[in-house]
């Protein structure tokens, strides 16, 4: 059964390995915006082609733009037949209203969003023992602060529509991963009650 999600978390939640890990136990194509972007710029398509002169132009890469390029990823053979663990997008009520629009116009609706949830002070301790050039404390509190004003009126609009799971991302990998499978297999069997 294809699975259609959206993995959301604070930069050094662990998303990424716990999207990995999703990936491998319920099969869906995980979707990178960031990957989406750069393989329709190399693509040369229209999309990619209009989002390429923005980034070219140092300017960011708009939602008519992202969203367009989404739609097209997610109609692709391998998305219908598998589904999608979406990351880096939506960022914005906007976007979530997009997604919702392109999905209910194919049929598919979503089945849920996933904040995986580790307090500021943790992440950013994390982030500052990767030792990163740009992980210095006030960058770290920077991106934090960006993702918080962001993210908070997307997790609003998910959690209004009932899609929303938020999932303790402390602790280890297998304890946190065995938190996600719960919530997914919860909103799985809830979907197919319906």
């Amino acid at each position: 059964m294809a699975v259609r999600l959206v993995i959301l978390g604070r930069q050094g939640s662990g998303k990424g390995t716990q999207a990995a890990r999703l990936v491998d136990a319920y099969g869906p194509v995980h979707v990178s915006t960031g990957d989406m972007l750069r393989a329709a710029m190399a693509a040369g398509t229209e999309l990619g082609r209009q989002a390429r002169a923005l980034v070219d132009a140092g300017e960011l890469v708009g939602d008519d733009v992202v969203n367009g390029i989404v739609a097209e990823r997610l109609a692709e053979a391998d998305v219908v037949e598998r589904g999608f663990l979406l990351d880096g997008y939506p960022r914005t009520p906007d976007q979530a209203a997009a997604l919702e629009g392109f999905l209910a116009e194919a049929g598919t609706p979503l089945d849920g969003a996933l904040n995986l949830d580790v307090p500021v002070d943790e992440v950013t301790a994390r982030m500052m023992a990767r030792g990163r050039a740009d992980d210095t404390e006030e960058g770290i509190r920077r991106r934090l602060d960006l993702y918080e004003s962001e993210t908070a009126p997307l997790l609003a609009w998910f959690d209004d529509r009932g899609l929303l799971d938020v999932v303790d991302g402390l602790g280890d990998e297998e304890s946190v991963f065995a938190r996600l499978t719960d919530a997914v297999d919860g909103r799985l069997s809830v979907g197919d009650a319906s």
